[in-house]
């Protein structure tokens, strides 16, 4: 196995979270008596370039299918954020009527609509067929293909290219990170921007956070590691926030290296400088974290099989990829846990991969009233526990399992 970024032989073990269907890869009832197909999950990292990095079992093209289940809009949380974010955008780098504005993974148009609602000219690179509907039916232009130097030089023969480029979490999605950025170099115009949003390295490790492992994710970032990327393709990084969404994570802020009108924000060498503290070039930085995970499930079977044995009744919220890498991991199936609510229609009356946990809506809960509400999507923990605060009222109480377990009463 090679780098995927510097192509070093010199990869050294990070966490092994055994053999898993696709993290998305919903089932029919039809499907249930139907072999699986489970890939290796285990991750590495280079010691060279400390990109952290599962093998590519899973090929992007057959998860990213024409079926794909995640839509983003049904997370009111995140449709805020997305609209927070085109107005910071529009004010600080005033884009208009005249400007471009180019979303990879545009999923099915929650960012863009909101570009489109100031008259900025917008243009979505999503590669799942039925999320990109989705967005041309909000009145969104949307490409179904995947992003690299070949679409990059198609687009720009046409005439397109973008005042601003922008990514949310899909740089860790890409299997070739280094087509995929020279792509965004070809893509970009001489003072546009680029923007890329991912879960942070750092947060993952500190946090526990195993669970945001899938095969989907290609690639864990550190801001030294995307750095050197970028750096490696002529983009600079003039920016970096960190910011809460997906349990800790960054926004990047990038241009040309010949673009001479943007300055070096201090957050760029204060934040490397807070990952060279962590350790982050450290390969002792990265060793325990299987042990933490290992800790975690011991601490959830425990729980489960405790009220089990109590007569107690567990169901869960949130059918998210993550949630499924903590289940499979676990090993936990549909006798320690009854059901999972989704506000998804897609997910809706199909079940989760390998465990078998049939996805209802909200109403069942009402109608099953279980003891404890497990929270999958932790990162939407107080939306969740919001939205479903009437489970108090026949004495339910919410659980999460990550960083560690929690009974929230």
């Amino acid at each position: 196995m090679h780098c995927r970024f510097c192509n070093s032989t010199q990869l050294e073990h990070f966490i092994d979270l055994g053999n898993a269907p696709a993290s998305n890869s919903f089932l029919t009832a039809q499907q249930l008596n139907e072999p699986e197909t489970f890939f290796p999950l285990n991750v590495f990292t280079c010691s060279n370039c400390f990109l952290v990095q599962v093998d590519e079992y899973k090929k992007s093209d057959a998860i990213f299918n024409n079926e794909y289940v995640y839509f983003s809009s049904y997370s009111k949380s995140w449709l805020a954020h997305a609209g927070n974010y085109v107005d910071k955008m529009t004010e600080r780098f005033k884009f208009n009527e005249t400007s471009q504005v180019v979303e990879i993974a545009s999923n099915d148009g929650y960012l863009l609509q909101y570009f489109k609602q100031k008259n900025i000219p917008v243009l979505g690179i999503e590669p799942t067929a039925n999320t990109a509907k989705a967005a041309e039916e909000k009145g969104i232009t949307s490409l179904v293909d995947f992003f690299g130097v070949r679409l990059a030089k198609e687009l720009t023969t046409k005439g397109t290219k973008a005042d601003l480029l922008l990514g949310n979490n899909v740089l860790a999605h890409v299997p070739d990170i280094n087509d995929f950025v020279a792509g965004m170099k070809i893509m970009l115009k001489e003072q546009g921007v680029i923007t890329m949003e991912f879960p942070h390295l750092m947060q993952l490790v500190d946090n526990n956070q195993f669970d945001t492992i899938y095969h989907e994710h290609f690639s864990y970032l550190s801001f030294y590691t995307v750095k050197q990327i970028f750096e490696k393709h002529q983009l600079q990084l003039f920016d970096v926030e960190e910011i809460p969404t997906h349990g800790g994570s960054l926004r990047i802020y990038a241009k040309h290296v010949e673009d001479h009108t943007k300055s070096i924000s201090s957050n760029v060498a204060n934040l490397l400088q807070k990952e060279m503290e962590k350790g982050i070039v450290d390969l002792k930085y990265y060793t325990a974290f299987q042990q933490k995970a290992f800790d975690i499930k011991l601490n959830l079977l425990q729980f489960l099989l405790d009220q089990k044995r109590n007569g107690k009744t567990v169901a869960a919220y949130g059918a998210a990829a993550k949630g499924n890498t903590l289940l499979n991991y676990c090993g936990i199936k549909n006798d320690l846990i009854d059901f999972v609510v989704d506000a998804n229609p897609h997910k809706q009356n199909k079940f989760l991969p390998a465990s078998h946990i049939p996805v209802l809506n909200e109403d069942q809960l009402k109608t099953a009233k279980p003891n404890f509400v497990m929270i999958l999507p932790w990162n939407l923990k107080e939306e969740i526990v919001l939205q479903l605060n009437y489970i108090r009222e026949w004495g339910g109480k919410f659980v999460v399992a990550i960083p560690s377990l929690q009974i929230i009463d």
